[in-house]
């Protein structure tokens, strides 16, 4: 909110009962937390809720009864019928239907479809194949500190332990994101699914995934080969992944300039490059997309969505 000058008359920082009490300062802001109780919420124009799905479930749908608009950023409502999905570049429409409830993307597909929806409107989307390779970060403080605790024992020749995951992620990629479903897909990756589906509003949309989480502190990456109604121009590609808001075009392989998650750490914009056409789908695109998991994939998608509802100029 500071970095965007949002202007905010009031701001309550809720948690659990174990946080209460706990200041918190941020740039000029400084606050003290509160218990999150339905009483707490009361008064307020809107609420941002990253406290997982439990938490969303049992307290959502009181707030919004009390007239206060939850954007929610865990995955409890994000299939339900009555709850928008909404990524503000692509669907804002379906934010300002909403009945007091809108739901924030996973953080992949947000990144996806920065970089596959200007595609779409342009050729026609039928398909998608998607490996994406995610940062530790997206576990939350514990990825990122076993990750550094890890190079740390292995610098000094100890073993690395790991707990937050089911193997060690120094210097080592897991394909495995999430836990494993009937059909064995993870449920990160049939999010890419089911979530793009409904925010591009594509119900035949065929996607398969693999996500894979790889030893890098920010910043998601994504392989993305999509297939299209129309045959791709490639040049068309690129200038329509350029004119499309909160992306940066970074497509130019002989000179070494392809989005990079180093690179794209702390910046809003996701970044797409590699374009080509692809050798086995018919009407084929390859490419790259990078994009910081906790601004566009988290916070910032859930600021926008604020933007769009309470305008800072109304």
């Amino acid at each position: 909110m500071e970095r965007h000058n949002y202007p905010v008359g009031e701001l309550r920082l809720l948690a659990s009962a174990r946080s209460a009490g706990r200041t918190i300062e941020v740039g000029s802001f400084s606050g003290k937390i509160v218990e999150a109780t339905p009483e707490a919420f009361r008064g307020l124009d809107f609420a941002i809720f990253s406290a997982g799905g439990s938490v969303s479930q049992a307290l959502a749908p009181t707030v919004a009864k009390e007239g206060v608009v939850v954007i929610d950023n865990s995955s409890a409502f994000r299939q339900d019928p009555e709850v928008p999905l909404v990524v503000p570049e692509i669907n804002p429409e379906a934010a300002k239907a909403h009945r007091g409830i809108v739901a924030n993307p996973n953080c992949s597909t947000a990144i996806a479809l920065m970089g596959l929806y200007p595609l779409h409107r342009e050729f026609g989307l039928r398909s998608v194949v998607a490996s994406t390779y995610q940062a530790v970060s997206g576990s939350g403080t514990g990825g990122v500190l076993e990750l550094e605790a890890q190079l740390k024992a292995w610098a000094k020749g100890e073993t690395a332990a790991n707990t937050v995951y089911p193997h060690q992620i120094a210097f080592n990629v897991l394909p495995h994101v999430d836990c494993f479903e009937e059909n064995g897909y993870t449920k990160e990756e049939m999010k890419m699914l089911r979530e793009g589906r409904k925010i591009m509003d594509l119900p035949e949309l065929a996607v398969s995934c693999t996500c894979v989480r790889v030893p890098v502190l920010r910043a998601h990456s994504m392989s993305l080969t999509a297939s299209f109604d129309k045959p791709v121009d490639l040049e068309r590609a690129r200038e329509t992944i350029r004119a499309f808001p909160g992306v940066e075009l970074q497509d130019e392989p002989a000179a070494n300039r392809y989005p990079l998650p180093l690179e794209r750490s702390g910046k809003e914009a996701c970044a797409v490059g590699r374009l080509r056409k692809d050798l086995v789908m018919p009407n084929g695109l390859s490419f790259w997309v990078v994009g910081d998991q906790l601004w566009k994939g988290a916070a910032l998608n859930a600021l926008q969505i604020a933007e769009l509802l309470f305008p800072p100029s109304a």
